[in-house]
């Protein structure tokens, strides 16, 4: 519970004890390299639909014109989802981009923050519409661009 509980508060990771001094040094070099290196340069403004816009450039997702705070964890899940967008993104992708490759079987952080994602960008996030669950596999994000072309056309 108290895990859990420190996950939902924004921590990032938890590490239990005993741990190696060798862990620890890993845990922190993955966190200090997710902090530090900036992810390459997307199509800075990505409108979704009507509803959903993210600007990349500004670190900014607005729904209904209205900007949703996410905490770091939550960007960097939704940055990867949106840039693979209509592809499975698999459990294990997931977790090591976005926490890093030490965490490949972490799926209990991906889930609890999939959850988080939708509670903020979903507008019924028992039925999401933009972040889906290939059930067994991974996530993917709703493939906006080809919907978009099939609207214009």
């Amino acid at each position: 519970e108290d895990r859990i509980k420190g996950l939902e508060l924004g921590a990032d990771d938890y590490i239990g004890k005993p741990f190696s001094h060798r862990e620890l040094v890993s845990r922190i070099r993955a966190v200090l390299r997710r902090h530090y290196t900036p992810p390459p340069a997307p199509q800075t403004m990505v409108r979704v639909d009507d509803r959903l816009q993210i600007d990349f450039a500004r670190r900014e997702v607005l729904v209904n014109g209205e900007r949703v705070n996410l905490r770091p964890t939550e960007y960097r899940l939704l940055y990867h989802l949106v840039q693979n967008a209509g592809y499975v993104m698999t459990h294990e992708q997931l977790l090591s981009k976005v926490w890093g490759p030490e965490y490949r079987d972490e799926t209990h952080y991906l889930r609890l923050y999939i959850t988080y994602l939708r509670q903020k960008i979903e507008e019924d996030p028992a039925n999401p519409k933009y972040i889906l669950t290939e059930r067994g596999i991974g996530y993917r994000f709703v493939d906006f661009k080809r919907e978009v072309a099939s609207v214009e056309r």
